[in-house]
């Protein structure tokens, strides 16, 4: 046991040097919190643990999950509960990073599934365990529940806490997911802390820094545990990474994941991905454009200024998602919650996207409480305090933003905007 915990200290040590990023003060965080795999007495080596779900396919929906020792990759569902009137396989994969080995990882795509309905399902056919989740609506409205840099603290749960009220169809993770930073068991803690979520409700993520997790010599590979984990709809949008993909949701909402942290130059399989992606989106039928990264275009905070990720994206890449009338472009990375007029080319812009930053999740660096004086014209609204968004596109003209502060554990309406989009602005037309 002792020689495990050096191994974890010297693991957390090193993380701290390459996980890249500028210093700056925080406030104290809340504590840690490391959630073990399941120790009921009803449960063996074989049952499913680290359950989520997300989108694959406009109808189908992917069951993940991870076993201590092999069992057959099955998911049962129906649309009664214990009632499995349908079946699907899937694959079986498992990763080695350094000294870690990791568990029998699960995936199984189910469908076709009917819009708005809640299905029954367990996984390798074990009963110990049963699930239920609820398929998107077929069309507007719905409703987005969006937080980044979420992490595994104290104030991460009170911020699922908040989302788990608020009645949400699917959510969407710019970036920072577990802060295992190398020490993959706090990968398995954080699948078993926003499983009650998310094997409920589809979660779609794109990746951040802290999902790198290179290490000199020993593993120089990035992103092993995250690709391995969380597999996204890459293939089905034609995208050959998962760093980055799409899908379309509610028959009106096209969202498009990118990666902060693989190449986006022009000569980039990620650019021309997104060109030719974009260049599919009839707005006739799909009205509204997402976009999220993790490291922000625009930024108004002290954290995270000068860095490539930001300025090189911005300056290949903003024009495409200008040129196809992007409505909202939200990132992560920085701790702190702030929102944009739409703006492009660092102007106010009213056919720009309005850009986001919503990495206010919970993770265990705390806040980004300092700003550029004086605030920028461009910048709307911006404070340093953990929370989450809810996205609710109402219709093909009009969407709701509400950013909800939870400083006190009470959900809290702190910014709120109506947008509409830029698909029905006759002064947007190109």
């Amino acid at each position: 046991m002792a020689s495990r915990q050096g191994r974890i200290l010297i693991a957390l040590v090193l993380a701290g040097f390459f996980v890249c990023g500028h210093s700056y003060n925080r406030p104290p965080p809340r504590k840690n919190v490391y959630v073990k795999l399941s120790e009921d007495d009803d449960d063996d080596s074989t049952t499913p643990q680290q359950v989520h779900i997300s989108m694959a396919g406009e109808d189908n929906m992917r069951i993940s999950w991870i076993t201590n020792d092999p069992t057959p990759a099955i998911v049962d569902y129906g649309t009664s509960p214990g009632v499995y009137t349908s079946s699907a396989n899937g694959t079986t994969s498992s990763y080695r990073y350094i000294m870690y080995n990791s568990g029998q990882i699960h995936n199984v795509v189910i469908g076709s599934l009917n819009p708005n309905t809640v299905y029954y399902y367990r996984c390798s056919s074990n009963s110990a365990r049963q699930f239920s989740f609820k398929t998107p609506p077929p069309q507007l409205p719905i409703k987005f529940a969006i937080s980044g840099d979420l992490g595994q603290t104290g104030w991460t749960t009170s911020t699922l806490d908040h989302i788990s009220k608020s009645d949400y169809d699917m959510l969407l993770l710019p970036g920072d997911l577990s802060y295992a930073d190398t020490v993959q068991n706090l990968w398995d803690s954080f699948g078993q802390l926003v499983e009650p979520l998310a094997s409920q409700r589809p979660w779609m993520v794109t990746q951040g820094n802290h999902e790198i997790e290179k290490f000199p010599i020993l593993h120089t590979s990035p992103f092993t545990a995250y690709n391995a984990r969380w597999q996204m709809p890459f293939e089905e949008s034609g995208s050959n990474s998962n760093l980055y993909y799409s899908f379309n949701v509610a028959s009106g909402v096209h969202v498009i994941m990118l990666g902060s942290y693989t190449d986006f130059d022009p000569n980039s399989p990620q650019y021309k991905w997104l060109q030719a992606d974009l260049a599919k989106v009839d707005r006739a039928k799909t009205p509204w454009i997402l976009v999220l990264i993790h490291a922000p275009w625009y930024n108004s905070n002290t954290a995270h200024q000068g860095e490539p990720e930001s300025i090189n994206m911005k300056k290949f890449m903003e024009g495409l998602l200008y040129q196809a009338q992007v409505d909202v472009v939200f990132a992560g990375h920085v701790h702190a919650y702030e929102r944009f007029t739409r703006v492009y080319q660092g102007k106010a812009d009213d056919c720009g996207p309005v850009h986001i930053t919503i990495g206010d999740g919970g993770n265990r660096e705390g806040l980004a409480k300092d700003y550029i004086d004086p605030k920028p014209a461009i910048s709307v609204f911006r404070e340093a305090s953990f929370g989450h968004g809810q996205l609710e596109v109402v219709n093909a003209t009009h969407a709701q933003w509400t950013w909800h502060r939870n400083d006190d554990d009470e959900q809290f309406a702190s910014d709120s905007i109506w947008l509409t989009s830029l698909s029905s602005n006759p002064a947007c037309k190109i």
